[in-house]
């Protein structure tokens, strides 16, 4: 490694870390003044307010966050080397501008890669703790039936292809419920039904609990009906299939992501797009980094009268393209017919033709 991939290295560690500190204190007391009635309501310390919740709050908001950090970095401490002459006299020397952003794409890369094992297992993890706050102590307060938030009503699903089921109404704090349905179909027709007036999830045997269980088993001619008080029954569903949560997609591993779509394909869920978005950004959101990375070096290399405010000012235009981008991709694919997939990468696909227009038209 060079003495200028060093330079260049450090200045963008440096300035990333530097801002990352910054904002963030930013965010987390703006956070605590909006949220100051609703912890003072929850009666918990400081200490278990910091473990409890700040400790998944400030891994969610940076990974957020984190393609704004870098882009703000990069153009901040590139553009006060071009300002200096720096990039110039770099350049004069004999080194090539493909040469020069090398350093720029090795700290892309490496913090493409930082990112992305974080959206895999940690941001999750945080995502989990900080949701089971939100759920307990910040959702009740909103509204007077907030509550009803963790109890499901009329859910209706296909366990496998020949299987369905439906429920009246399920709590996710106790898992339990009540007017569970089961109807399997062989050639078209019912063969197997099964009601039960209540039932409960059995942590310690993972199995459900039906109680006043009344069974059909139908043929062409016979119909066999038993009765149970209490039945155990290994049914396809878990727990975490009925809790259809607006966190229940950020609080996943992505291979409990991807187990959970395949599920939720089969059953032919309302929330199999929303699901495969946010699988899909988990690989596209961590590769902007890298594209935003070389979009900042590739502007702020150049010296302008504006300076590095003239810079900041086209990044945070640029930043809000992106984000622009991203949230309609989200929205067609959620609310219309694009591909989860495609809606993932798009804003990825258009800003990479940028950095490919403006590398060939950068002075060099």
């Amino acid at each position: 490694m060079k003495k200028l991939d060093k330079y260049i290295l450090g200045k963008y560690f440096s300035t990333f870390f530097f801002c990352l500190l910054l904002f963030t204190a930013i965010v987390v007391v703006v956070d605590i003044s909006e949220k100051t009635d609703d912890f003072s309501k929850s009666g918990l310390s400081v200490a278990q307010l910091i473990r409890d919740y700040y400790f998944g709050f400030v891994p969610r908001i940076v990974a957020m966050l984190f393609p704004l950090f870098i882009f703000i970095s990069v153009i901040f401490f590139t553009s006060k080397m071009a300002g200096r002459s720096e990039i110039v006299a770099i350049l004069s020397s004999g080194v090539s501008y493909k040469r020069l952003l090398l350093p720029f794409f090795l700290g892309g890369l490496f913090f493409t890669s930082l990112l992305w094992l974080g959206y895999q297992y940690a941001i999750p993890l945080a995502n989990r703790k900080w949701s089971q706050f939100e759920k307990k102590y910040i959702d009740v307060n909103m509204a007077p039936t907030a509550n009803s938030t963790t109890y499901k009503q009329n859910i209706y699903f296909r366990i496998d292809p020949q299987t369905y089921a439906s429920i009246k109404g399920y709590d996710t704090i106790s898992k339990s419920g009540s007017n569970f349905s089961l109807h399997r179909f062989g050639n078209n027709k019912m063969v197997y039904n099964m009601r039960a007036v209540n039932f409960r999830w059995d942590s310690t045997k993972r199995k459900w609990s039906f109680f006043n269980v009344l069974e059909r088993n139908l043929s062409d001619s016979t119909e066999k009906v038993d009765y149970y008080p209490s039945k155990e029954i290994s049914v396809n569903i878990r727990p975490v299939d009925l809790r259809k949560d607006t966190y229940l997609k950020d609080e996943m591993t992505t291979h409990e992501l991807v187990e959970f779509i395949t599920l939720e394909k089969m059953r032919g869920s309302e929330l199999l797009s929303t699901l495969q978005v946010e699988r899909y950004n988990r690989d596209a959101i961590p590769v902007s980094v890298l594209i935003l990375t070389l979009i900042g070096a590739i502007l702020a290399s150049r010296k302008t009268r504006g300076g590095s405010g003239f810079h900041l000012a086209l990044g945070v235009l640029i930043s809000m393209g992106y984000i622009l981008f991203s949230r309609f991709s989200v929205v067609f694919a959620t609310k219309g017919n694009l591909s989860p997939l495609l809606a993932s990468w798009t804003p990825n696909i258009l800003f990479f033709v940028l950095v490919v227009y403006l590398y060939r038209t950068a002075p060099k």
